[in-house]
C-alpha cells in the first residue's frame, strides 16, 4: 500500500499537490482508498487503470449524485496495485466489507433473510439455518439469502427425510444411536457408525441442490441406481430410486418459462424509495427457479447500477465456482460490468455473460424479478411506517423533543442472588440491534447467593455503562447525541453510541436507585430514564409517584413492552448460562490437581458430567492436558475403589 502525507486542505482545492499525487498512481490495475483530514476511509473503489479513473473524480467526468460532495473531504489517496483485474475486484470487496466506507454502497445487515450453512470445517458437517452469517472459518458453506423463509425450512425438511443427515447438534445418548438411526433418518453420527468421508459425500448431494444442480444430481443417482440394479443391490436401488423420486417433487413447481432453458443464469433487479432499495436475485438452472435471493441496500449509497454491482460482488464473492452462471440479467448497466465479467469468467473456467436486455422473454424475466423486489420493499415500507408510529407516539407520551432513534433497555436476572447478572439491550428505529447488546456481571460483594439487591444492582449497571460519558464531561467534552450519520460514518467516536431513552425493567424502586447512581455522575440532566413495570405494564418518571395515563395497546407503549421482553430474555439467558457452567465446574473443582483449563479442555471434549463420569480411563486420557495419572485421579473421583467405599 503506498499512503502519502496528512494534509488537511482538501486535493481538490490544491491543484498543484493533486497533479503530483496522481502522477505517483500508477496506470495499473489496484484497489484506491480516499481519506478526509480525520484519517476515515471515505470511499473504496477498483480500476484497470488506477491513475485514469482517480483522474476522472478530480475533473468531474464522475457524475453521479454524491461525488461532488466526497472530493470536497479528500485530503488523502492511497492505492494498493494487483496483478490482475480480478484480484482487485476480490481485494475491492474485502476492504468494503471490513471498513464499511459512508460513500460507498453498502448492503445493509438484514435478519429476516436466513442463510442455510453447511459446516464443513466440523469432521461430520452440520446442516442448519441461520440468520447470522459467520465469517470466522472459510471452509464453512453459506448459501442465501433466501427471501421465502417458510420454502426453505420445507425444503430443508425434505430433505433430510430424502438423506439420512445428522439430525442432532449433540447426541442424546453416550452409548447408543436415537430413534432417528433406527427409523434411518440418521446414519448413527453420534457413535461413529459411518465415517467422515463416507458421510460427506451424502452431504455433498445435499449441497448439489441448494447449489441448483438438482437436475445434474438426479442424473447422478439414476445412473447409480442402474449399476445397483443390474448387480442385484434391489435394496440399495430401491433407496436410490426414493431419492430420486423426491428430488423430482422437490422442483416440480418451480418452471419459469424460457425459450432457452438449457442455460444456467440469473436475474438481478430492485425498486427503491428514498431510504431503502429492495433487490432480487433469481437463479434459475435448467429453466427451473431454484434460488431466490434477498438483499437490502441504502438507496442513497449509489445510482441502481452501481447498487446491483455491488450485490453481485459480494454475492459471488462466497460461492462455488460451479454455481457461478453462464449469464447474468442485469435491470440497469453496471458501471464496471466488464471487470465483473472477467472476474466471473476467471472463476468458473469459461465465459461468463452480463447482459442488459431490452425485449422478448429475458426483458420479461426481469420484469417478474423487479416485481417481487417491488413487494419485498412494500413489505419493509410497512416495517418502518410501524415503528415510525411507535416513536412518535412514546415521543408524545414522554414529552420528547425528538423521536427516540436510540433506546436502551436494562434488566438484572439471578436466583436468590447467586449467578447475579444484568442485560443492555438497544433498539435503533424500533428493531433490535443486537450488535449493541451487552452483558453484565455484577460486582456488588453484597450481593451474593442468599442475598439479592435488585436496587443496587441496576445502580451498578447503569454507573458502569455511563461512566465513560461522565468523565468526558468532567473533562469538559460535549457529549453528542447518538445520530444516523454517526452509525453511516462508523466513527470511532465514543460518543456514537449515546441513548435518546433508558428504559428500566421494574418499578419505582428501580428507577430511583438509576436516579441517584445518574446524579452523582451529574448526568440526570443528559440521560432520559422510564421504567416499565411487569403488573399492570404502567411507565414510571423520575420524581414522579403515580404512573403515566397510558392504554396498553398504545404503539408506544408496545415498543417499551417489546424492548422489556428482549431485555428479560437477553438477561434470563445469560444468567442460565452462567449457572449452568457454575454447577459444571463445582464437582469438577473437587478433583485434587484439576485446574480451570483442564476443565474446560473436558467439558469440551464429553460435553457433561455424565458423560466424563461415563468415561474409561483411556478415554479421559486422550483429552488434551489430560495425562494417565490425572486420567487415573478423575476416573478414581468418580469411581470410588471399594476399600474408599467400606471406609466411608
Amino acid at each position: 500500500m503506498v499512503t502519502h502525507s496528512r494534509k488537511s486542505l482538501p486535493l481538490i482545492q490544491d491543484p498543484e499537490q493533486l497533479e503530483a499525487r496522481l502522477k505517483e498512481i500508477p496506470l495499473e490495475p489496484g484497489v484506491y482508498y480516499m481519506r478526509d483530514a480525520s484519517d476515515n476511509i471515505l470511499y473504496i473503489g477498483k480500476s484497470k487503470k488506477l491513475r485514469s479513473r482517480l483522474r476522472q473524480y478530480f475533473n468531474g467526468q464522475d457524475t453521479r449524485s454524491r461525488i461532488p460532495t466526497m472530493m470536497r473531504l479528500v485530503t488523502e489517496v492511497e492505492f494498493i496495485v494487483t496483478d490482475t483485474e480480478a484480484e482487485a475486484l476480490a481485494l475491492e470487496a474485502n476492504l468494503i466489507r471490513q471498513h464499511q466506507p459512508h460513500y460507498n454502497v453498502l448492503l445493509k445487515d438484514d435478519k429476516k433473510y436466513p442463510y442455510l450453512c453447511i459446516t464443513w470445517s466440523d469432521p461430520y458437517p452440520r446442516i442448519f439455518i441461520t440468520r447470522r452469517r459467520q465469517m470466522g472459518n472459510s471452509r464453512d458453506r453459506y448459501y442465501g439469502p433466501y427471501v421465502d423463509t417458510q420454502l426453505l425450512r420445507s425444503t430443508l425438511a425434505l430433505v433430510k427425510r430424502i438423506f439420512p443427515l445428522r439430525q442432532r447438534p449433540q447426541p442424546l445418548f453416550k452409548d447408543r444411536p436415537c430413534l432417528n438411526y433406527d427409523i434411518g433418518r440418521c446414519p448413527g453420527v453420534c457413535q461413529g457408525l459411518i465415517q467422515p468421508d463416507d458421510y460427506r459425500k451424502t452431504l455433498q448431494k445435499v449441497a448439489m441442490i441448494f447449489q441448483g444442480r438438482s437436475g445434474e444430481l438426479v442424473d447422478t443417482l439414476t445412473e447409480q441406481m442402474e449399476q445397483a440394479a443390474e448387480a442385484l443391490n434391489f435394496e440399495h436401488a430401491a433407496r436410490l430410486r426414493d431419492q430420486i423420486q423426491g428430488l423430482k417433487e422437490l422442483g416440480a413447481d418451480q418452471k419459469v418459462a424460457l425459450s432457452d432453458d438449457t442455460i444456467s443464469r440469473d436475474a438481478i433487479a430492485l425498486v427503491a424509495d428514498d431510504h431503502h432499495a429492495c433487490v432480487q436475485l433469481f437463479q434459475i438452472r435448467a429453466g427451473r427457479l431454484v434460488g431466490r435471493l434477498g438483499y437490502v441496500a441504502d438507496a442513497r449509497s449509489g445510482e441502481p447500477g452501481a447498487i446491483l454491482q455491488r450485490v453481485l460482488e459480494e454475492h459471488f464473492q462466497t460461492v462455488d465456482p460451479v454455481e457461478i452462471p453462464t449469464e447474468i440479467l442485469v435491470q440497469h448497466e453496471l458501471p464496471e460490468a466488464d471487470i465483473l465479467a472477467a472476474y466471473l469468467s476467471q472463476a468458473k473456467g469459461r465465459k461468463v455473460s452480463i447482459v442488459h436486455p431490452q425485449r422478448q422473454s429475458k426483458a420479461d424475466l426481469l420484469e417478474m424479478v423487479e416485481r417481487n423486489a417491488a413487494y419485498e420493499l412494500a413489505r419493509t415500507q410497512r416495517v418502518v411506517d410501524r415503528n415510525n408510529q411507535a416513536m412518535q407516539d412514546l415521543a408524545e407520551i414522554l414529552d420528547l423533543p425528538e423521536w427516540p432513534r436510540r433506546i436502551e433497555g436494562y434488566d438484572i436476572s439471578h436466583i436468590q442472588g447467586s449467578d447475579a447478572v444484568a442485560s443492555q439491550v438497544v433498539f435503533v428505529d424500533g428493531l433490535p440491534a443486537k450488535q449493541h447488546y451487552r452483558h453484565f456481571k455484577i460486582k456488588n460483594p453484597d450481593v451474593r447467593p442468599g442475598h439479592s439487591d435488585d436496587f443496587a444492582s441496576m445502580a451498578e449497571v447503569i454507573t458502569r455503562r455511563f461512566r465513560k460519558y461522565a468523565n468526558a464531561k468532567a473533562r469538559g467534552e460535549q457529549i453528542r447525541r447518538w445520530n444516523e450519520s454517526s452509525v453511516l460514518t462508523r466513527q470511532s467516536t465514543s460518543f456514537s453510541d449515546f441513548p435518546d431513552l433508558v428504559m428500566i425493567d421494574g418499578g419505582k424502586g428501580q428507577l430511583s436507585a438509576v436516579v441517584n447512581a445518574l446524579r452523582e455522575m451529574n448526568l440526570l440532566e443528559e440521560i432520559r430514564v422510564v421504567s416499565l413495570a411487569k403488573q399492570r405494564e404502567e411507565i414510571f418518571l423520575p420524581g414522579e409517584s403515580l404512573p403515566l395515563v397510558t392504554e396498553a395497546e398504545q404503539p408506544g407503549v408496545q415498543l417499551l413492552r417489546r424492548l422489556r421482553d428482549e431485555a428479560h430474555r437477553f438477561a434470563v439467558t445469560f444468567h442460565r448460562q452462567q449457572r449452568s457452567k457454575r454447577m459444571q465446574r463445582s464437582r469438577l473443582d473437587e478433583v485434587p490437581g484439576l485446574g480451570h483449563y483442564r476443565q474446560k479442555q473436558l467439558l469440551a471434549t464429553f460435553r457433561s458430567i455424565d458423560y466424563i463420569r461415563e468415561a474409561t480411563v483411556e478415554q479421559l486420557a486422550a483429552v488434551p492436558g489430560i495425562g494417565p495419572k490425572m486420567a487415573e485421579q478423575i476416573y478414581e473421583y468418580f469411581h470410588p475403589t471399594q476399600e474408599a467405599e467400606a471406609i466411608s
